[in-house]
């Protein structure tokens, strides 16, 4: 093209619509008047959400055909029905990765490298956050640049970045607007390894009064309490495992309960506090993303990472849940605690000691969502405002599910 086509709204989220489901869901794909106006208006993966009818997206259409950025063809079983396809990416010769970018762009507006990554999961698997910011660079070095990042804002963790197809909302500058989009893998600027040792360093330098903390805190979560008995009869004499046990107190609550519970945590001196506080409880240094079986079972009866998720980035949920459910009975139980929210939290001074640690808050549908996409079954989950009295900042979040059976 001699020029980039400048794109209204409306044309940007019938055309990124175009683009998203000719992908994920191609036996739907050419699309239909209908079939474009339900992709447009959406309540997940879009912002904003927005409520055409019929007149709008065919008038969309129209224009966008007029300016050879959609074609049309006829389905010829049963009646004869018009649908539609999009030619933007012939047109602006974009390769599998550019696209997918384009399309997150075009449907959720500005964006930051590690939401991209996150968002495009179902678009193009980019293998880590250096592949998108490349990808985004070769965007806005071509001869017409199809990207540009914006200007990083007070308390923003990463700049974002925009689609140059037409005028794009900025909602961080908007009074009342939504807030910019989060960023949960930048926890991983400086690579796996490096924010792996800041968490091992910070939770052994805080082991022993993190673990006064702890020790006597489901006396007062009744709501925790329920769900753990829950956890307990569920599994009756099979093993369960908690991983990221911390100072043990979770599982020594399962073991009262009747369960053959073990406690698996990444951090050496919080596995000494559980075993100096719960002497007659398993407790041992382990991964959870190396979860094996249980020595005595063929699975485990229930497995709960009890806020021991809450320092990884979004990119790597999907894994960790995978190595969760991998070593499972059929039928078993999993169960995730973690804080909701939309912010990665910086924490540099803890129980009197300084350190350097992100927790990272999760969306509610994001995570029930990444469970049910993971294959697991009667997915429940609670989110719980914070029990001020007890010094929480943050809303609470709680999913179980099963494993089919």
């Amino acid at each position: 093209m001699s020029d980039l086509p400048v794109l209204t709204a409306e044309e940007q989220r019938v055309l990124g619509s175009l683009l998203e489901k000719e992908v994920t869901v191609p036996a739907s794909y050419p699309m239909t008047v209908t079939a474009v106006r339900t992709a447009c208006n959406q309540q997940s993966s879009r912002e904003p959400v927005v409520d055409y009818d019929d007149d709008v997206v065919h008038h969309t259409l129209r224009e966008l055909k007029r300016r050879d950025l959609v074609g049309v063809t006829w389905d010829d079983r049963g009646r004869r029905t018009l649908k539609y396809v999009q030619t933007l990416v012939p047109r602006l010769g974009l390769a599998e990765d550019e696209r997918a970018l384009v399309t997150v762009l075009l449907l959720r507006g500005p964006q930051p490298p590690g939401a991209l990554r996150t968002r495009t999961e179902r678009l193009h698997a980019f293998p880590d956050r250096d592949a998108v910011e490349a990808c985004l660079r070769r965007l806005a070095e071509r001869e017409q640049p199809l990207v540009r990042v914006l200007p990083k804002q007070p308390r923003e963790q990463d700049a974002r970045w925009i689609h140059l197809l037409g005028p794009v909302d900025l909602p961080a500058a908007a009074p009342g607007a939504a807030a910019p989009a989060v960023d949960r893998d930048a926890v991983l600027a400086g690579g796996a390894d490096s924010r792996d040792a800041k968490v091992r360093s910070a939770y052994a330098a805080v082991a022993t009064s993190y673990a006064d903390a702890l020790t006597g805190e489901l006396d007062d979560l009744p709501f925790e309490r329920w769900l753990l008995d829950r956890v307990a009869a569920h599994a009756g004499t099979d093993p369960v495992v908690e991983v990221g046990c911390g100072p043990g107190h979770v599982t020594a609550y399962l073991a009262e309960a009747g369960a053959d519970a073990t406690g698996l945590d990444l951090v050496p001196e919080m596995v000494a506090q559980a075993r100096e506080r719960y002497p007659d409880g398993v407790y041992e240094v382990g991964d959870l993303r190396t979860l094996m079986r249980p020595v005595n079972g063929a699975g485990w009866s229930a497995v709960l990472a009890w806020y021991s998720l809450i320092h990884l980035a979004a990119s790597e949920l999907p894994g960790a849940v995978e190595a969760l459910t991998r070593p499972m009975s059929p039928g078993g139980l999993l169960v995730l605690a973690l804080h909701a929210g939309a912010e990665v939290r910086h924490v540099d001074t803890w129980f009197g000691e300084e350190v350097d640690l992100d927790v990272v808050l999760h969306e509610p549908a994001d995570v029930v969502s990444l469970v049910e996409r993971a294959g697991l079954v009667d997915v429940e989950w609670y989110r719980r405002g914070p029990v001020v009295a007890r010094g929480e900042t943050t809303e609470r979040l709680y999913v179980v599910a099963r494993t089919p059976r």
